[in-house]
């Protein structure tokens, strides 16, 4: 599986680490050493994945992030955030700007290769499975084939964590799946992720797929246990029956003279 991967990472030896990794399993690696380089990059190359760290010079990795995010061609590029910071709060904005993964420094190269595994799989690179079924929840249609995703008629955009979120609620439809489940099928157990990582990932999908965010009917929360996705589309109001006009009172009829005989 030979990838076209980006690495922003302002520290040269740290970069140069993660570079000799990425090419001793066959990727083709540009390295970069601020954050307005990981720009150029990126729209040069179109890579199959991007490693940001967050702190760099010139441009930040969360605003390079966001930038990307906003241009139609890279809403799904796989981004895997680097970074030294480590509370939640971090991990949760980097994710609510679009990062896919999110490892805190210092790391093990050896997780880090494993991480970019599978978000290039998640990403759709290399080959998918011929079989793999086209999966139509309500007004959700999910493509694994195609990586696509549609809502309501129109095409959305999603991150590779936020397809594959999808794409495990689909394949069982009304099953309610635990903050837990959906984890395990996203990164697996590792103690940089928090269950509130998924409550993000909901908020996010939710901003693209229901047509009311704060009503929604497709990506619906059980209280207490966790998301699924509705088996039924929203059920339409029914019209009421338009009341009766009450029947207007007959008129009495007025009393005939007898007829009389002549």
């Amino acid at each position: 599986m030979c990838a076209h991967v980006v690495v922003a990472e302002d520290d040269e030896k740290q970069a140069e680490l993660v570079r000799r990794y990425l090419e001793r399993e066959g990727h083709r690696v540009v390295v970069v050493h601020d954050g307005r380089a990981a720009l150029e990059a990126v729209r040069g190359v179109t890579p199959d994945l991007l490693v940001l760290d967050v702190m760099m010079p010139r441009t930040d990795g969360l605003d390079v992030c966001r930038i990307l995010r906003a241009e139609p061609e890279f809403a799904a590029l796989p981004v895997l955030m680097l970074t030294a910071r480590s509370t939640e709060d971090d991990l949760l904005l980097g994710l609510d700007l679009g990062a896919d993964d999110y490892m805190s420094k210092p790391f093990s190269p050896r997780e880090l290769m494993a991480r970019i595994r599978s978000l290039l799989r998640r990403g759709g690179h290399g080959q998918r499975a011929a079989a793999d079924p086209v999966m139509t929840v309500g007004a959700l249609t999910v493509d694994p084939g195609r990586h696509e995703v549609w809502a309501h008629g129109r095409r959305i955009d999603c991150t590779p964590g936020e397809f594959r979120l999808l794409e495990v609620l689909a394949s069982r439809p009304g099953q309610v799946f635990t903050r837990a489940q959906i984890l395990d099928h996203l990164h697996g157990f590792d103690r940089y992720i928090t269950s509130r990582t998924v409550d993000v990932h909901i908020m996010n999908l939710r901003r693209k797929i229901e047509r009311d965010p704060r009503r929604a009917d497709c990506l619906v929360t059980v209280y207490g246990v966790g998301y699924k996705l509705a088996d039924s589309g929203p059920r339409a109001p029914q019209e009421s029956p338009e009341p009766q006009k009450p029947q207007e009172p007959q008129k009495p009829q007025e009393p005939q003279e007898p007829h009389r005989a002549r």
